[in-house]
């Protein structure tokens, strides 16, 4: 007996695409806020 779940899958896409976009997606988010940082104190130093 197969889960109910099983039968109608939403997408058939790959998982590891999607978890590495959203890899990728976070890894970029905190980047920015890591450049933005070291810009502030670069700049807030002078």
């Amino acid at each position: 007996m197969m889960n109910e779940f099983e039968k109608e899958v939403q997408t058939k896409r790959n998982d590891a695409i999607d978890s590495a976009v959203g890899f990728i997606v976070t890894f970029g988010f905190f980047m920015t806020i890591f450049i933005i940082a070291q810009v502030i104190e670069f700049f807030g130093t002078r």
